[in-house]
């Protein structure tokens, strides 16, 4: 008599959950930080700082999925979702923290720095980008929206522009670190229009050194 056959555990979704745990660890961490006394200077604008650099990491690792799996052949397509929503709240943290714990919801003030000083702007435009795409982040909104789905979140490329800039335009000089992720935003938006050239070059190349192989 066959013996049935175990279920096979599914361990895709469990990495998902371990991703979001993991992507929330440096927020906790600089949280525990500052409550504690640990963040030397100015603890709000640390804090404030270093989620905006986490949430601009996530959206660089939001883009750079397909051109890992294009040019090196690293499929981490299920985690994109992921990573983008980690930049959605990273940003929410951000902007929060200003308001709250930097303005002390002082509504005239923030209305006055968005409308005043151009980082502030451009950082509170990309917020405003990333609501919609947050929302839609699911596959009924896949479905639901169709290929007006897909030009939605080109709305992406434009977020990380805004996001290397903003921190770029915070530090009043640009230093190493921001201007790599100037240089890394810039790259990945230059990406998309070039990738069906590659794409094509990479496949004419395949079909090349296959066929001088089988001579």
């Amino acid at each position: 008599m066959a013996q049935p056959q175990a279920k096979s555990w599914n361990w895709r979704p469990a990495s998902i959950w371990l991703l979001y745990a993991v992507g929330f660890v440096p927020a906790a961490w600089y949280f525990y930080l500052g409550a504690t006394g640990q963040i030397p200077g100015n603890a709000v604008k640390v804090f404030e700082h270093l989620l905006g650099i986490w949430a601009l990491r996530f959206l660089l690792a939001t883009l750079a999925v397909t051109p890992l799996r294009d040019l090196a052949g690293f499929n981490l397509i299920r985690y994109r979702r992921a990573l983008g929503l980690l930049a959605f709240w990273y940003v929410v943290m951000h902007f929060l923290t200003y308001m709250i714990l930097d303005q002390n919801l002082n509504l005239s003030e923030i209305v006055k720095d968005i409308a005043e000083r151009p980082f502030i702007t451009i950082g509170m435009a990309a917020l405003v980008m990333l609501v919609p795409l947050a929302l839609t982040s699911n596959s009924w909104s896949i479905r639901r929206l169709g290929q007006r789905w897909n030009k939605l979140h080109k709305l992406s490329y434009v977020i990380v522009l805004a996001g290397a800039t903003h921190y770029a335009m915070s530090v009043k000089v640009v230093t190493f670190e921001p201007f790599i992720y100037l240089v890394l935003a810039f790259l990945l938006v230059a990406y998309r229009p070039l990738r069906p050239r590659i794409m094509q070059w990479r496949k004419e190349r395949r079909v090349s050194l296959s066929e001088a192989a089988n001579r």
